[in-house]
């Protein structure tokens, strides 16, 4: 099955899809209208306006390249004709998805987690993802290793994985032209997140902000957190390329999060060009490889702060961000099959 390259890019409008579209009479007038139509790729997610989790802008920026390709994408509907589905993990209408599925177009799963190690507790998410994966999936793509293997130690069978790992919009994410010297000031440290879950490493930001040398260090934090700081300088969140310009203000990221599969805000970070002080948990380690130092307790932090300071342009040299162009060449061969 092969995917037709359009001679121009279709607009692809993204909005969250309201309440009644996921109500049966919503989903019959849809699935009337997609047979009127034919979209090259159709993409399941309910998307939320930036910023957002990094699912959320992995896929924006999944969906922008193919359109900068001239493919036409869909999203929540299949048209008759399109060959091919990319459904995200549970981040869309499972009823609606049914409705629309047919034998002739190609399902691909995007997963990560596992749901219940990252939150710390199941709900039942991973289940309800196996049941929909054996259900419709024709492949799987997974973002880590450590997201392949530690479904397979849930006794979690996906069906056909391929390890695809996420990558970032260039336009925004990329480093600086010029780099501030580090001598006669402080060492810029960021951290950011999106979630105020436990597992997104808050008891190391308040480690820090209690003691971590602020003679040497400034902290940053930006995106959402329940705590509150006292030396930290903590931001609220904003756009991706005001995320982007902070990055690139800074020197070191900080990935103080557990169990995470591939994390977006890291991937960010090291495309901006700064290396990592990471938790060595979950996706982080293939992410950074050389490019930063690992730690597993926060008092453990200062040492790799300093030591990574000590090697910065070694570790800034070792950074790899998969090219978002060799990424969508990766989704397509497996939408393709």
């Amino acid at each position: 099955m092969s995917l037709r390259t359009k001679p121009h890019a279709a607009l692809v409008h993204i909005r969250r899809v309201s309440a009644r579209m996921f109500h049966p009479i919503g989903v019959n007038v849809a699935l009337l209208a997609s047979r009127r139509g034919r979209a090259d790729v159709a993409v399941f997610h309910e998307f939320v306006p930036p910023p957002y989790g990094g699912g959320n802008q992995f896929l924006l920026a999944l969906i922008e390249e193919l359109r900068r390709r001239g493919l036409s994408v869909e999203v929540n509907r299949i048209s008759g004709g399109t060959p091919a589905c990319l459904f995200n993990s549970f981040n869309f209408d499972f009823v609606r998805l049914r409705r629309f599925a047919r034998e002739d177009v190609r399902m691909v799963h995007r997963v990560d987690g596992p749901i219940g190690a990252y939150r710390g507790f199941d709900d039942g998410t991973d289940a309800r993802i196996q049941e929909v994966n054996r259900e419709l999936a024709d492949a799987t793509v997974v973002q880590s290793r450590f997201s392949l293997d530690a479904h397979a130690e849930l006794g979690i069978d996906l069906r056909d994985p391929v390890l695809v790992p996420n990558s970032v919009d260039p336009a925004t994410f990329h480093p600086p032209a010029n780099r501030s010297p580090l001598e006669g000031r402080r060492i810029r440290v960021i951290s950011t997140s999106w979630s105020d879950n436990p597992n997104k490493g808050g008891e190391v930001l308040a480690w820090l902000d209690a003691h971590l040398d602020d003679t040497r260090y400034e902290l940053t934090f930006l995106g959402r957190t329940s705590q509150s700081f006292r030396r930290i300088r903590a931001i609220d969140p904003v756009p991706s390329p005001a995320v982007a310009n902070e990055l690139r203000r800074n020197d070191v990221f900080l990935a103080p999060s557990r169990f995470d599969p591939c994390s977006n805000a890291l991937l960010e970070a090291l495309a901006c060009g700064l290396p990592a002080v990471f938790r060595g948990s979950g996706g982080h380690p293939e992410l950074v490889g050389r490019a930063g130092v690992p730690f597993d307790a926060p008092d453990e932090v200062p040492a790799a702060l300093d030591r990574l300071v000590a090697e910065l342009d070694e570790r800034r040299e070792a950074i790899h961000v998969p090219p978002l162009a060799e990424v969508a060449d990766r989704y397509l061969e497996v939408l393709r099959g």
